[in-house]
């Protein structure tokens, strides 16, 4: 049985893969939807990461889509305590940015779609620099206080806003921020790598990367000369156009090749084996992707291969 890792300084306890939730009510309908969340739960996953905004950039889709079959397949599941959701405010189209009442008005509309009475997990999901840090919290401590939020968390935000955020929760005694969920993968580690990881270590918090497998490229599925019918093909195969890209994969192919393991696995357990990361974030539009990206939870790479793709993603 796979051991379950902490959520930093809260008592949640989370399987090292959180599955991602934008790819529901998108590119898989709600019979993928549940058979993919069937899969990942009868593995030992309890994390589903989603946000109010999915999937309002689908065509006829308004935003929320993605929570209401997550909801729609706790409740008829039935295992609601068993699952950790997450979900974020800031970017659903009804509810724009961070104001007080708009986090209030949009965590009310999550709930309603999740069908549940509370969110183990809160995100803002773009820091909106606009809105006092001492506006936000104050909102997402009313949530903790009223019981419709456990613990709190950020994405897309700067260090600075960061440590501000967890000054003032510290100075008032109010909610204080539990995760960091950054863009973060072997390709791209410039963005969490250096303030905002110190600020992170610091503070305690754990991480939570989204984009972890660089919208596929990680998969090694996109190769010079090949062509991948995917939504999100665009934004992978970019990073074939670099070096950086390049190396990582010869390394992942070397080291996938050595654990008889998917190139996909390998790019996941390094960053797993990255200190403050608790669990990344990879989303499965069918059950046959799934493997791959459980695999993360048995795979242990060595620190020779560790510093082997560390140096090629410099």
């Amino acid at each position: 049985m796979t051991s379950l890792r902490k959520l930093g300084h809260s008592d949640l306890q989370v399987f090292p893969l959180a599955l991602g939730g934008n790819v529901f009510g998108w590119t898989a309908d709600k019979a993928q939807s549940f058979a993919v969340l069937d899969a990942y739960a009868a593995a030992g996953g309890n994390v589903v990461d989603t946000a109010d905004s999915y999937s309002a950039w689908a065509d006829g889709n308004e935003g929320g889509e993605s929570e209401t079959i997550i909801g729609d397949w706790v409740k008829s599941r039935g295992n609601r305590s068993d699952i950790v959701i997450a979900t974020k405010v800031s970017q659903h189209p009804r509810y724009q940015g961070l104001t007080a009442d708009t986090i209030k008005a949009a965590a009310d509309a999550s709930l309603r779609r999740l069908g549940t009475d509370h969110i183990d997990l809160y995100y803002t999901h773009f820091d909106k620099t606009e809105v006092p840090v001492e506006e936000i919290i104050g909102a997402l401590d009313e949530l903790v206080r009223a019981g419709k939020v456990r613990y709190i968390a950020a994405s897309n935000i700067s260090p600075e806003r960061l440590q501000e955020s967890l000054d003032f929760s510290e100075r008032q005694g109010l909610a204080r921020y539990v995760a960091l969920q950054p863009h973060y993968n072997l390709v791209s580690r410039d963005t969490y790598e250096g303030p905002l990881r110190d600020v992170t270590t610091r503070a305690g918090l754990a991480v939570v990367p989204y984009a972890s497998l660089a919208s596929g490229f990680l998969t090694g599925k996109y190769r010079p000369g090949t062509t991948v019918e995917s939504a999100r093909a665009g934004g992978a195969a970019k990073h074939l156009e670099t070096g950086r890209g390049q190396r990582v994969l010869t390394a992942l192919d070397e080291i996938a090749a050595a654990h008889d393991a998917p190139v996909a696995t390998v790019a996941l357990a390094w960053l797993a084996a990255q200190p403050t990361v608790a669990a990344p974030i990879a989303s499965a539009r069918t059950v046959d992707q799934l493997p791959a990206l459980l695999g993360v939870a048995e795979l242990e790479l060595t620190e020779e291969e560790l510093t082997r793709l560390t140096e090629a993603s410099a």
